[in-house]
């Protein structure tokens, strides 16, 4: 049976290949971008099968009212990939106030409006997935991406808070991890340039030179993460979080290693910060009732 998927900022890029991979095997897809007009080429061979939608994932109301017309428009909803986003880069010094409220504005509340108006559909039929586009800066913390950073980190702990939400409801949770892919012209994303740029200091340049070089390295091919992730909403038992791509595997195990050894090195600090009975005594009541006057 195809299935029918809504998915955000399908213009280009990996939501662009998310939606030419489903459907070119048959499923239907509502594709949404600010501007319809790249959808023009997928309306020509897949026909009805495409449902091209102008939407700015940030206002709330066309988010809801774009969701309800896919839902009527195919009669359900079945995978929902939240995949519109962009990075904010540049050092906490350099970030003005704009910089950092506008990144959570797309990158948080926008798939969170998605969810809210999705839910309801996927919830009456009893099944659905929704797929949340996240990175590996969404597990792990680099210099200079400290607001896109933060906003994968929000996102990643509202999807494993959704998964819990909604499992009684037959509706799957999938977090996609991508490393870096050849989403701009075969190459891999320069990440000072692929998104918004802070104006930079020159204290940080050193710290930019390290980035430059981390972007020239090997990308992965978009098509083969569309492919992969038919593979994911195909799975009866799919996975909470998924690492597209090989690159940051290792750097993952580091960062979770290293946060294990840390907490265990300072266990005995962290059973002291707990307290206990001579603190109890030393202000004069039991554990129940110092707890309560806190």
């Amino acid at each position: 049976m195809s299935k029918v998927w809504f998915v955000t900022g399908s213009s280009r890029g990996l939501g662009r290949c998310f939606v030419e991979a489903a459907l070119s095997r048959g499923d239907r897809v509502a594709a949404t971008a600010r501007s319809t007009e790249s959808f023009d080429a997928l309306v020509a061979t897949y026909g009805d099968a495409v449902l091209p939608l102008e939407l700015d994932v940030t206002d709330k109301a066309a988010v809801f009212e774009n969701v309800q017309r896919a839902a009527e428009y195919f009669g359900r909803l079945d995978v929902v990939v939240n995949n519109a986003g962009y990075a904010q880069i540049g050092a906490i010094e350099e970030l003005t106030e704009p910089e950092l409220r506008d990144q959570p504005e797309t990158n948080v509340f926008g798939p969170v409006w998605v969810i809210q108006a999705a839910l309801p559909v996927l919830r009456e039929q009893g099944a659905g997935h929704f797929v949340q586009l996240s990175s590996a800066a969404g597990i792990i913390a680099m210099p200079l991406g400290g607001a896109y950073q933060a906003s994968r980190w929000a996102i990643e702990a509202l999807n494993e808070t959704l998964a819990k939400e909604v499992a009684d409801f037959g509706v799957k949770v999938t977090i996609i991890e991508p490393g870096g892919y050849a989403t701009r012209d075969g190459r891999n994303p320069d990440p000072l340039a692929n998104g918004h740029v802070a104006e930079t200091t020159p204290v940080y340049d050193g710290l930019r030179r390290l980035a430059e070089v981390a972007g020239k390295q090997p990308a992965g091919d978009p098509a083969a993460a569309a492919r992969a992730l038919l593979k994911v909403v195909d799975a009866a038992n799919p996975p909470l979080r998924v690492l597209f791509g090989k690159g940051f595997y290792p750097m993952v195990q580091q960062a979770y290693a290293d946060r294990l050894a840390t907490w265990a090195e300072w266990q005995d600090l962290s059973a002291e910060a707990q307290g206990g009975d001579a603190e109890t005594e030393a202000r004069g009541g039991d554990a129940e009732t110092v707890g309560a006057h806190r």
